[in-house]
């Protein structure tokens, strides 16, 4: 994106801010960690400084005053030495000049310049009670405004959460962030298949994870969007298992759920496959199930719906399934309004079909609608979906062994997961550059 589309977001804030009556923005970015003594982990920006300035450096805060309507960045000076350890650093002037900000500051400057800014300032909009360490620096500046009572000056005399607004705003996407994100799905889509190709019955998960990562990095995704699920036999029932050393076995289903990161976009992919390239009757009967599941959830995704019909739409299919299949006797649980009104169907289904995706993978955005006056939380209608929401369609069974389950689905773990974006009429798919299809699955892997 060129710097015009961050300065029109920021635009959007200095409207907000205004509406609440003015004052001053305080936005940092995320700091680096250290990973163990001198080592850190891979940088990755934060993604509401990122949204509204495009910069992806640490130790950076950006500042906007809505009275002026002006952006300040504060980052890392220029220092060679540094960059010869370290690598390129814009440094503030040129910083402004290339992303568009209308002043810019060496960051350890910030605290002598910050309580000018905060000065006679009505509000104070930052993200409240992220950061406990950033909360501390703001109360040290609110501190230095008030010793300034005597001379007359105010500080700010309201605080809001800057977020609120960065959520509304992210939860609909333009038509660049939709471009990055589709060129995401296609790279994890095709790492997804480099998978299916490779495995062989006596690889490990990590190997498999490997291929993913190799193809991620192979076409321009700076990280993975998230830790890789790659989870075979019996730990594909483990929803939040990480790649292991554990043997894809002959006859096993491997589920993996893995994807990258573009440009500050995630991608989000599940697949499952047999280790040997072809389902068992079991196995096919349950991902069968799934694949109807997700397409009815995928049927009932369109603009003007609430976001929780795809969760209920495959609710109601996979629960007539599993009264189908013995995995809920109907003997003990009824007719499927009784089974999905007693929840009955969360033994083996436990989670939401799908969440909203974007600079994170489980991205920000209510999922219900804003609050009118005198409405509690709980009380709010489920979010109704507009055109270029984005979000992830995923459903799954997973099978525990129990006395009172066929034995023939013992450790049978299947998860479907695609990402969608909500159109009028329907939504579009992001992701099935992959096969979805069992047959289309084995075809693949028969090649």
């Amino acid at each position: 994106m060129d710097a015009l589309r961050y300065r029109q977001r920021r635009e959007q804030i200095f409207d907000y801010m205004t509406r609440l009556g003015g004052g001053i923005a305080i936005l940092p970015t995320a700091p680096e960690v250290t990973r163990n003594r001198d080592s850190d982990f891979p940088y990755r920006h934060d993604s509401y400084f990122y949204y509204l300035s495009g910069f992806g450096e640490p130790e950076s805060v950006l500042v906007l005053d809505s009275r002026n309507r002006t952006a300040t960045l504060f980052c890392r000076p220029k220092n060679e030495e540094r960059e010869i350890w370290d690598g390129f650093r814009y440094g503030p002037d040129a910083a402004r000049e290339t992303f568009g900000f209308d002043t810019a500051h060496a960051i350890d400057t910030l605290d002598e310049r910050i309580a000018a800014m905060l000065a006679d300032a009505p509000a104070l909009f930052y993200p409240l009670g992220v950061s406990a360490r950033f909360d501390r620096q703001v109360r040290h500046w609110l501190a230095a405004v008030r010793a300034q009572a005597r001379a007359g000056v105010s500080a700010p005399s309201a605080a809001h959460d800057l977020c609120a607004a960065l959520d509304e705003m992210r939860l609909v996407k333009d038509a660049d962030e939709l471009a990055i994100m589709r060129r995401a799905g296609q790279i994890s889509a095709q790492a997804h298949v480099r998978a299916m190709q490779a495995c062989r019955p006596g690889m490990r998960e990590y190997q498999l994870e490997a291929e993913l990562l190799y193809e991620f990095r192979r076409h321009g995704s700076q990280s993975p969007a998230y830790t890789s699920i790659v989870a075979t036999g019996a730990n594909a029932c483990v929803l939040h298992y990480r790649a292991g050393d554990t043997e894809c076995r002959d006859g096993d289903l491997c589920l993996i759920d893995a994807a990258c990161e573009l440009d500050g976009y995630a991608s989000d992919i599940t697949r499952t496959f047999p280790v040997n390239g072809r389902f068992s009757a079991p196995q096919r009967e349950l991902y069968d199930l799934v694949l109807a599941a997700q397409q009815a959830a995928i049927d009932a995704t369109r603009a003007g719906v609430s976001f929780n019909d795809p969760h209920d739409a495959a609710v109601r299919v996979l629960t007539q399934g599993m009264l189908d299949t013995g995995l809920l006797p109907r003997d003990k649980h009824g007719t499927l309004d009784d089974a999905i009104a007693s929840k009955a169907y969360t033994r083996f289904y436990m989670h939401r079909t799908g969440h909203w995706i974007g600079m994170d993978v489980h991205d920000c955005g209510d999922y219900r609608e804003p609050a009118s006056a005198g409405q509690a939380g709980s009380e709010r209608p489920s979010r109704i979906l507009r055109a270029n929401m984005a979000l992830t369609v995923e459903p799954g069974i997973y099978v525990r062994p129990g006395p009172d389950v066929p034995e023939r689905y013992w450790h049978i773990g299947i998860r479907i997961e695609d990402d969608a974006v909500v159109t009028p009429s329907g939504c579009e798919l992001l992701t099935r550059d992959v096969p979805v299809k069992a047959d289309d699955i084995e075809a693949l892997m028969r090649q």
